[in-house]
């Protein structure tokens, strides 16, 4: 199921139909959906466009009712990333991968979900949460955060809503900014380091951190444009780090997974500083899937067959049911 509802439409798209290439077609029979807004639809090869049953999630093409045994999400964003359309499979029974409807709106706050992770032990930058209408307090910006920081809409992927403000004359512009794609926003102390990120799943019945990946931006920080145009960015399979950081990386990843009861291949996202120490960034419940995304790299990396992996993907999603 493809489509969505946010800025990362566009990515959805060819998420989807990487994980359609790579699908096991002697298994399975793949049909894929498209979600924009209300419209939810299957568009047959002779050009038909068929309307989805929302009560039981079918479609009847030429007279035929056609029922579904699994939903393979490759939603970025809303509604498929913040557990909205986790639930509505909860309540019809429908199994479906990645992760369950709670663990998906946790992850997908960023406030929330720093404030689980640091109960873990794991670090976690200061920051402060605001409500649209809230007053900012710059002095408390000041005294918790410093310059620069980051002002970040707390429900959002992608880096959209997510500016680096420099000084305070920055601040409201970027209040502004996150506002629109929410109604929280984060102000979040930049921490100077490297960014790095870490795939971790399930893998024949383990919970297991792939591999580490460093991410080289072009510009001033990973923001939209650094991740989606080519020759913005470059991503390091393994990362060049000591293997003791690595280890602590891969431990930080796993338990994060296992705590926060996600489910099929998430990625953890990093800042090393110059000490070697891991900081916490944030949890993607559904990585980028593209034929050039890190997951797929890291998956191909560690030895292991992308097609062998959506198949054990969906085969775990029946157990949850």
């Amino acid at each position: 199921m493809t489509g969505g509802n946010s800025g990362e439409y566009e990515i959805s798209l060819k998420t989807a139909e990487n994980i359609y290439k790579m699908l096991d077609k002697n298994l399975y029979e793949p049909y894929l959906i498209h979600l924009k807004g209300n419209n939810w639809t299957y568009t047959h090869t002779d050009g038909q466009m068929v309307e989805i049953n929302r009560n039981d999630f079918s479609l009847t093409l030429n007279g035929e009712k056609i029922t579904f045994d699994c939903v393979f999400i490759a939603i970025h964003g809303n509604p498929g990333e913040n557990g909205r359309l986790e639930g509505y499979f909860d309540m019809i029974g429908m199994p479906y991968t990645g992760c369950g409807m709670l663990s998906s709106a946790l992850t997908f706050n960023k406030f929330y979900c720093n404030l689980v992770v640091k109960t873990l032990g794991i670090p976690v930058s200061p920051s402060l949460h605001y409500f649209k209408g809230d007053n900012i307090d710059t002095a408390k910006v000041a005294e918790v955060c410093g310059y620069p920081c980051f002002v970040k809409s707390c429900n959002s992927g992608s880096s959209v809503g997510v500016t680096k403000v420099h000084d305070e004359s920055e601040l409201a512009n970027a209040v502004e900014e996150a506002f629109k794609y929410d109604s929280q926003l984060m102000i979040e102390k930049m921490i100077h380091g490297r960014e790095v990120t870490c795939g971790v799943g399930r893998v024949a019945g383990k919970i297991r951190a792939l591999a580490v990946t460093e991410i080289v931006s072009m510009r001033e920080f990973y923001d939209y444009k650094s991740k989606y145009t080519d020759g913005q960015h470059d991503l390091i399979t393994p990362a060049d780090i000591p293997t003791a950081i690595r280890d602590q990386i891969f431990q930080y990843s796993e338990r994060i997974f296992k705590e926060m009861a996600c489910g099929g291949i998430v990625r953890v996202d990093f800042i090393i500083t110059a000490d070697g120490t891991p900081y916490f960034l944030e949890v993607n419940t559904i990585p980028g899937q593209t034929a050039m995304s890190i997951i797929p790299n890291q998956i191909r990396y560690v030895g292991l067959n992308l097609t062998e992996v959506y198949s054990d993907l969906i085969e775990q999603s029946f157990e949850r049911c």
